[in-house]
């Protein structure tokens, strides 16, 4: 199984509907975002004048860049299928789940240092300040396909609020889906530039609304040195920060210091 949502461009009327139901579904605040919309257009094109929406959200990728970079101490973890099968796994603080091929993550044990989200070609991903712990001047969030609503038997709430129906969720893998039917007719991922990490989250809609999304939209690959130079800083600190919360010292200031790294890293 792998769970993907299609985005029907032709029927999206960029209402914001979807972002409304995932801020209040999730409490996100302001201005962060699990899911966006964003106007392109109107402009002119190869094929004619063209005006659409960006709809993004978390691409739940086949080879997710996020998951490799992720500097939290690995641990076992069991996986059940909806047939109870199981699978077990060492997986750091965020993963992608063997079954149903989302992308994850354990709050409780993310540290909060940004990798995940520098190494996300999408800018699906951030690090919200209202999680923050002892341990953490945050913790990494993102769209996790409403998973527990899934899993209930519900549609994402992005989903379930779409007024024309413009976003579809299902399971790619099954061929009589109404996301697979979307693919044969031509719905494909925001592939980053070359490079394959197999987008799940894919659009369709005609050639020059598509046209337009992808030359707008098309993402590179992030600096993966600067990521891993953020993730080995937040390993080195995270003993430095156990100690500290041992002895009685927050370990807050264990990531406020990776914090000031991130900052210089991006100022470079």
């Amino acid at each position: 199984m792998q769970y993907g949502m299609i985005i029907d461009l032709e029927r999206c009327v960029g209402c914001h509907a979807c972002t409304i139901a995932c801020r209040a579904e999730w409490e996100v605040p302001v201005p962060y975002q699990r899911n966006w919309v964003k106007r392109l257009g109107p402009t002119m094109t190869d094929d004619g004048m063209a005006s659409t929406y960006y709809p993004g959200l978390c691409n739940h990728c086949d080879k997710p860049p996020c998951v490799a970079e992720c500097p939290a101490d690995p641990v076992e973890m069991t996986f059940t299928a909806k047939n109870s099968k199981t699978k077990t796994m060492n997986v750091a603080a965020t993963w992608k789940d063997p079954f149903d091929g989302s992308v994850q993550i354990d709050k409780d044990r993310c540290l909060g240092c940004g990798a995940c989200a520098d190494a996300c070609p999408y800018g699906a991903r951030y690090v919200n300040p209202a999680l923050a712990d002892d341990d953490s001047a945050g913790k990494a969030d993102k769209c996790t396909y409403c998973k527990p609503r899934v899993e209930a038997g519900l549609d994402p709430a992005c989903v379930q609020t779409c007024i024309t129906g413009a976003r579809i969720f299902g399971d790619l893998s099954d061929p009589n889906s109404a996301v697979s039917q979307y693919v044969k007719k031509g719905a494909k991922g925001l592939e980053v530039k070359g490079g394959h990490i197999g987008p799940n989250s894919r659009y369709y809609g005609n050639k020059k609304d598509m046209g337009l999304l992808f030359a707008d939209y098309t993402p590179e690959l992030a600096d993966m040195a600067s990521v891993k130079r953020r993730a080995m800083m937040a390993s080195m600190v995270k003993p430095a920060m156990k100690k500290a919360k041992d002895i009685g010292i927050l370990g807050l200031a264990g990531a406020m210091l990776v914090k000031g790294f991130s900052e210089n890293e991006d100022n470079k």
